[in-house]
């Protein structure tokens, strides 16, 4: 069977061996594509899936290019890719989504900044490099105000909430020497996201809008649709589909935003991946996130992003995935990751509820 940039019977490459790479390799698989993970924990959970697989550090060019060697294409779970295995396999085959959007997300205030240009909202927000900085930002935005490091950290990780009283040194301290970047505190009624994803021809398709309720800053459960107007809706899945396109982006992206009390919708965060918050679809549409990852980095054409049913999706953190049995018994889909040990706060599996869709 010809056309795509990776036909059925081809092979994806993923970066990254975590549950997402391992359900991007699943559905993969339903379109009779093979994948290939590259990761180097020996313990990758997507490891379990696949046949092909290379355990290898990142800036290993050998390895870098016996899987490039293997693959049509390249794709990958997490957005931190070492710079020097994506300059490596760019030079050897497509790696989508482009690595140049991630230069984009990669910095909360370059990320920020693109999302303002576009004339979407976002909080206030000021870089930070220094302690005197960071005095002055707090000046400016008022207290209680949010520091993260402008890379990395997820989940809660790499920020510290500054109080009435909240000693700066110590706030600054706490972000390890990082750059880093203060947002005013956004007094939001709800955590909302939307999931999308663009084709290599440049079409758009959104999931429907996420409810996010959060515990220790840790996503805890999704539910779909989410209790907002529809204004409100429209809104959400209008700035996203201006972000993946102004991106340039082929795959999934998710927009993490917050709503107002007087229904105005901010930007948070963007994740240029597959998310946590879009794993209902495994169960509540025809096509999931991951599949229409799948089809849109190997050039096919986008699956539907119709909802069939209403879904509530809990993430199973820790010892929660101890309770597999009971959950087993439930009319709901059990999604357990293959990992072996239930650290606190790593995210094990998933279950999710899917009830008649509510027009």
């Amino acid at each position: 069977m010809s056309g795509g940039r990776v036909p059925p019977g081809g092979v994806l490459g993923i970066l990254g061996g975590g549950q997402l790479g391992r359900m991007l390799a699943l559905a993969a698989a339903r379109l009779g594509i093979e994948s290939h993970i590259y990761c180097p924990d020996p313990d990758s959970p997507a490891f379990q899936v696949t046949r092909r697989v290379t355990c290898a550090a990142y800036e290993d060019e050998t390895a870098l290019a016996g899987f490039a060697a293997d693959v049509d294409a390249v794709t990958y779970e997490f957005e931190n890719i070492p710079p020097v295995a994506a300059a490596f396999l760019s030079a050897a085959k497509p790696v989508l989504p482009d690595v140049k959007a991630l230069e984009t997300t990669a910095d909360r205030v370059t990320e920020k900044t693109f999302v303002r240009s576009l004339g979407i909202g976002t909080a206030e927000f000021r870089a930070v490099d220094s302690r005197a900085e960071l005095a002055s930002a707090v000046g400016a935005l008022g207290r209680p105000a949010v520091l993260k490091t402008r890379r990395f950290g997820y989940d809660g990780k790499g920020q510290a909430l500054i109080r009435p009283g909240s000693d700066l040194s110590e706030s600054l301290a706490r972000m390890g020497g990082q750059p880093a970047i203060l947002e005013a505190f956004v007094p939001f009624v709800m955590e909302v996201s939307v999931v999308a994803v663009r084709g290599s021809d440049g079409a758009v398709r959104t999931y429907d809008l996420i409810e996010n309720e959060h515990r220790d800053h840790i996503l805890d459960v999704s539910m779909v649709p989410a209790r907002v107007a529809p204004e409100v809706a429209r809104q959400a899945g209008a700035i996203a589909a201006r972000i993946i396109a102004a991106l340039d982006y082929v795959g999934v992206l998710a927009v993490e935003m917050f709503v107002t009390r007087d229904d105005d919708v901010l930007v948070n965060e963007i994740a240029p991946r597959v998310h946590n918050s879009g794993h209902w679809t495994e169960d509540a549409c025809l096509v999931s996130q991951f599949e229409n990852h799948v089809r849109a980095v190997c050039g096919w054409p986008l699956g539907s992003t119709e909802r069939h049913s209403d879904a509530v999706m809990t993430n199973l953190i820790g010892e929660d995935a101890g309770a597999w049995a009971d959950l087993a018994r439930e009319p709901g889909a059990l999604h357990l990751y293959g990992k072996h040990v239930a650290r606190e706060g790593r995210k094990m599996g998933h279950f999710t509820r899917i009830s008649p869709r509510n027009p």
